[in-house]
């Protein structure tokens, strides 16, 4: 076993990931540990994902130059998450001598014995083994302090008379989903409804992901007072969004943004990108469904292919309904009752029992 210095040694690394969906879930699982940590972030080379797919251990998958400093004093533990990243966590664990534990979040695509701990969520379809946390969702880095905290900087921007408002959290492709227009034209409507329930206006975001014309589309239907902020444009308002909003909306392609949106413990509407025997709801309604080359290719994965090869976002959906955490967004539904999720707060349990304890 490795010897480690505690005066020199950082407890907590969080290797980042190359998808920044994955990177929020790494920093909120280390800032809720209440341990200090170090960032660490990594430079690929092309080679890394074909090394991962073959199980390889090593750091010939990263530019070593350009990533951060992989070296002694080794931390107790690695928060990290992505099939690139695999590789060199696990060889900083065999650098350590079985020092370093391993905590990924999703799922891994070496064997999950090789981690001490996968933090997933139902989409995954992973076992029920010792070393798998199942949560409902993904984890996040919503809190109360941030949300005051970005609520009182962009009150005056997003909300200056203080009406009730309503977020709307639009993704886009995701699996055998996307938000086009059809989908945009049905959000509009149904938003434009809840809006006139409320006598609210509408806070909305797009993502990484969203389709520009749908985005347009969708502003240009509505009537109902908003403010749209367009992702990649200037600052991102999205944590104020959720701080100022009475109620949530959130397009079912993103676990990530309804995770997020339930942590703050606001009513939660859920938006079905599908329609008829493409919905995510299964009482879904019928009507035009979006569609491309890539949503019908992973369809047809879902159906031929072994399941480690795709997700189904709708077993997430349906762990969030059944848990009065989230409702399905409809012509004349009742209100959203809300309620937190404890996601966060069962795997900083777990991390601290099992790794941080001294």
């Amino acid at each position: 076993m490795v010897r480690q210095s505690t005066s020199d040694a950082m407890r907590v690394w969080a290797l980042m990931s190359y998808r920044a969906g994955e990177n929020s879930q790494i920093l909120g699982l280390a800032e809720a540990s209440g341990e200090p940590f170090e960032s660490k972030r990594l430079h690929y080379r092309g080679i890394g994902a074909l090394g991962q797919l073959a199980r390889r251990v090593g750091l010939f998958g990263i530019d070593k130059q350009s990533s951060s400093s992989l070296a002694p004093p080794w931390p107790r533990l690695i928060i990290s998450a992505g099939l690139r990243n695999e590789p060199v966590c696990r060889w900083v664990a065999e650098a350590s001598e079985g020092y370093t534990k391993l905590v990924f979040l999703g799922r891994t695509w070496a064997p999950r014995n090789e981690f001490d701990l996968i933090v997933t969520t139902p989409q995954y379809r992973l076992a029920k083994d010792a070393n798998v946390l199942h949560n409902l969702g993904t984890l996040h880095r919503v809190t109360q302090d941030r949300l005051r905290e970005e609520a009182s900087l962009w009150h005056a921007r997003l909300n200056p008379l203080g009406q009730p408002c309503i977020a709307l959290l639009i993704g886009g492709r995701s699996g055998p989903y996307t938000f086009g227009k059809s989908a945009a034209k049905r959000l509009a409507e149904l938003a434009e409804q809840h809006a006139t329930r409320l006598g609210a206006r509408l806070l909305i975001t797009s993502s990484s992901r969203t389709d520009p014309q749908a985005i347009r589309l969708l502003e240009n239907s509505l009537t109902t007072p908003a403010v749209i902020h367009r992702f990649g444009k200037d600052a991102n308002p999205y944590f104020a969004m959720l701080a100022l909003a009475e109620e949530i909306i959130v397009t079912g392609d993103s676990i990530a943004m309804l995770s997020e949106a339930a942590a703050t413990g606001k009513p939660v509407w859920l938006f079905d990108l599908g329609t008829g025997k493409r919905s995510m709801n299964p009482a879904g309604t019928a009507g035009q469904v979006d569609r491309s080359l890539r949503t019908e290719s992973y369809r047809a994965l879902m159906l031929l292919g072994p399941e480690r090869l795709s997700r189904d976002l709708r077993l997430v959906h349906q762990g969030f309904v059944e848990a009065g955490l989230a409702r399905w967004l409809e012509k004349d539904a009742a209100p959203a009752a809300g309620g937190a999720t404890q996601d966060l707060a069962r795997a900083v349990a777990r991390i601290k029992r099992d790794f941080l304890e001294d």
